[in-house]
């Protein structure tokens, strides 16, 4: 019976999982993650490739199938946003999006293509073609069917919005106060519409991949989904928010972020007004976290976001 090696867990995935919320990773996902990569490079017949790569949470081996092909084994505690990833992927049926090649729901764990880890829309030198591209992937992967039992931003605005008089009690600042009491009152005007649209939720630079070089595959392509269903303004912050350095290197800041929601709005076709508000859902719902994680002041790469839309 073939037996697969054992691997190492990497060192910054473990201090990741150090302190993770229960139900969501933690030391004894981690102390358990070599025997269940062992079991699913036996299960589908693979063998590894070379080292592994994390993020905050995944672990993403490169694979060779058994009929020598390149994949991605990535493996993740099941938890509320990674549960609906397998389904986005296939709803996308690798158009616009990495390709779903296997998977396991008990577990949470994935056989994708393996695209090239080296080359993402974070090097590409200028940033407003960068924006399109990730504007003309969210347009395409938004037309999709959401598929049933989808986590729905009507429930999440809703749980945000509660959520809020204990944040502001425990914000110290009176600005950083009033800015997000704005946030949850434009929150508040387009929350019995939350949208019907198949969202990404977490399309940044970074999550955007080029395919293997010589594959016929599109030129860029997402990855990570979060995926929900709601209104398509909930998808632009992570774009608008990325490589902000160059933002601050304009010298205007504001006046960069409503360029890039502009740029993004009018390649999506979106309704300014509404998109601003989903926006500012968004600054709400990382701001909350913030706060949850302990912090009592707002981000000032949040607070330029908010101001500039509000």
């Amino acid at each position: 019976m073939r037996t697969a090696p054992r691997i190492t867990v990497p060192a910054g995935l473990i201090a990741n999982h150090d302190d993770m919320p229960e139900g969501e990773g933690g030391p004894e996902w981690i102390a358990g993650l070599p025997d269940l990569a062992a079991r699913f490079l036996d299960r589908w017949g693979l063998r590894l490739d070379g080292p592994g790569a994390h993020g905050a949470v995944a672990l993403v081996l490169p694979v060779r199938r058994e009929d020598g092909s390149p994949a991605a084994l990535k493996l993740q505690p099941v938890t509320e946003e990674s549960v609906g990833e397998p389904h986005a992927l296939d709803a996308w049926g690798g158009a616009g999006a990495v390709a779903l090649l296997d998977h396991d729901a008990a577990t949470g764990t994935l056989l994708l293509e393996r695209l090239d880890s080296g080359r993402s829309l974070m090097d590409v030198p200028d940033v407003d073609s960068a924006l399109l591209t990730i504007s003309e992937l969210l347009g395409r992967l938004q037309r999709s069917p959401a598929p049933a039992g989808m986590r729905r931003l009507g429930d999440v605005a809703e749980a945000m919005l509660a959520d809020v008089p204990e944040a502001l009690a425990e914000l110290t600042g009176a600005d950083d106060r009033r800015l997000l009491a704005s946030c949850a009152a434009a929150v508040r005007d387009v929350a019995g519409e939350p949208g019907d649209r198949l969202l990404h939720w977490d399309l940044h630079y970074e999550n955007v991949l080029a395919p293997l070089p010589g594959s016929d595959r599109e030129p860029w392509l997402a990855i990570d989904p979060k995926p929900l269903v709601g209104d398509p303004g909930f998808d632009l912050l992570p774009a608008i928010g990325d490589r902000w350095d160059e933002v601050v290197a304009t010298g205007d800041v504001e006046r960069a972020v409503r360029r890039r929601f502009d740029l993004m709005t009018d390649a999506l076709g979106l309704d300014r007004r509404r998109a601003a508000c989903w926006t500012l859902a968004r600054v709400l719902q990382d701001s909350l976290w913030d706060v949850e994680d302990g912090e009592s002041a707002l981000q000032p790469r949040l607070i330029a976001v908010a101001r500039a839309l509000l």
